[in-house]
């Protein structure tokens, strides 16, 4: 995923925009980034966190990032913000997003004119750098943003730093949120709305999908309206969101109790001693079943914090297993003997939450039923960076459903296994259930889901649940 954050002020701008970026920290563990502008123009720094936070990785540049205005990034692919100097002038620019059709973008900029672009590892390019390349196709940046937005196929928000204000830009059918924030002689820019309340600045809007707004420290212009649809992302409330954030004013914690109310209103019949969350994401949801069913909360592990502080993980699948294992410590008189339902997010490949289970059934639980917080995952997102997954056959569901129906499955089937009434999708959860040794396993439902959110499902992109986005 990802997230950014930007300021423009009449005072210097650093620490708010150093801080503001740090609270987007859950949302990406590869690059960091913060690009200025101020008396000596544009300045920028870079760095990987993969093995160390943010914070520690940029206070010895803060004395060199002064400036009034700037924008920075948690970034979970590329490095960025990316320096860029084109006919439009000198700018900064960072993204959240991802881009489906990037060869046919690549082909049409060099068929343009444009030279070339700096190739990273596996042949890849920087996706900024492409949104930057299409930008500077048009003769301003208002024509620009409203080309890159028309053309990427994916979703794609934006923040561009120029020597006269940031541009926002948040993606054509608003699948991921920006909102602004205000205080005197400032105002700033943010993916998540809680990372500007204590630095001082109180909420002043949100953008409308596909809405651009002009950013200077005196004011915010929208410049382009706010398209009608909308298509946010559902598991931002779901996983990604930290707690104390908020979607289209609903609150990410309260959504993840009524998620866990919901999922305890349907679950009749079942037995436990306690209910406990999947540290990290999984506890509110633990919490709201557990105010529904009666049936007492509780912690049976508790995730080591002191070093494995944050909620994502390495790319490499094999350390990701590890650290998985490693960061959970077990309560022993929590588990010894005790029938317990657990709760996660989600299951995506079941590799983790197997060993999980393995892990209590080791530490002398007596039974284990699992409750996701989500459907069945069936489709890879083709709008964001969901998961480090290469192929739908990453997915536990899909690997059950090929081996049932074989390589070429329609998409009438895969609805048909994506419906929590039919026959294929109780035999599939059942197949999940019997490989991954749960006492008993029942998922939320999509319905109950959109409940949770609260808001019109017709604005809610559902796609890796029920394949429509």
């Amino acid at each position: 995923m990802g997230g950014f954050f930007g300021v423009a002020s009449r005072t210097s701008c650093t620490l708010d925009l150093f801080f503001g970026i740090d609270y987007h920290s859950h949302l990406g563990t590869r690059r960091g980034g913060m690009a200025v502008y101020g008396d000596g123009g544009f300045r920028r720094a870079i760095h990987n966190i993969e093995n160390s936070p943010f914070r520690t990785k940029f206070d010895r540049d803060l004395d060199e990032l002064e400036g009034t205005m700037g924008i920075g990034c948690i970034s979970d692919m590329d490095p960025q913000p990316l320096l860029v100097r084109s006919h439009l002038g000198s700018y900064a620019i960072t993204t959240v997003g991802v881009i489906r059709n990037e060869d046919e973008l690549i082909k049409e900029a060099y068929e343009n004119g444009h030279v070339h672009f700096m190739e990273q590892s596996i042949g890849r390019i920087n996706a900024t750098e492409l949104v930057a390349a299409l930008i500077d196709q048009q003769e301003s940046f208002k024509d620009g943003l409203l080309y890159a937005q028309k053309r990427i196929e994916g979703s794609m928000s934006i923040l561009v730093l120029t020597k006269d204000g940031i541009y926002a830009a948040r993606d054509r059918r608003g699948r991921t949120p920006v909102t602004i924030g205000k205080k005197e002689g400032a105002f700033c820019v943010s993916f998540e709305n809680f990372a500007y309340l204590n630095l001082g600045y109180t909420h002043y809007s949100q953008l409308g999908p596909g809405e651009i707004d002009f950013i200077t420290p005196e004011s915010v212009e929208i410049i382009s309206e706010p398209q009608k649809e909308m298509k946010i992302c559902s598991f931002l409330w779901t996983y990604y969101g930290y707690p104390t954030a908020s979607y289209e004013g609903v609150n990410v914690e309260e959504m993840r109790y009524q998620c866990g109310r919901l999922l305890a209103k349907r679950d009749k019949g079942v037995t436990a001693d306690s209910v406990a969350g999947v540290p990290d994401s999984g506890i509110a949801h633990a919490v709201g079943y557990a105010n529904e069913s009666g049936i007492p909360f509780s912690r049976p592990f508790i995730k080591y914090t002191p070093t494995w502080p944050r909620s994502f993980m390495p790319a490499n699948q094999k350390q990701r297993n590890l650290i998985a294992k490693m960061k959970l410590i077990p309560v022993d008189v929590l588990i010894r003997g005790k029938r317990l339902l657990l709760i996660d997010d989600s299951i995506v490949r079941g590799t983790q939450l197997g060993e999980t289970t393995e892990f209590l059934y080791q530490s002398g639980a007596k039974e284990v039923h699992v409750r996701p917080a989500c459907p069945p995952i069936i489709f890879a997102c083709p709008y964001l960076n969901f998961s480090r997954s290469t192929s739908e056959y990453d997915l536990i569901t899909r690997r059950i459903i090929r081996e049932r129906e074989g390589d070429d499955v329609s998409e009438e089937t895969l609805a048909d296994y994506a419906n929590p009434d039919s026959k294929n999708y109780q035999e599939m959860v059942e197949e999940i259930r019997r490989r991954l040794h749960f006492t008993t396993l029942r998922f939320h439902r999509l319905d109950d889901l959109e409940e949770s959110i609260g808001i019109e499902p017709c604005k809610l992109c559902t796609y890796c649940w029920n394949g429509k986005g």
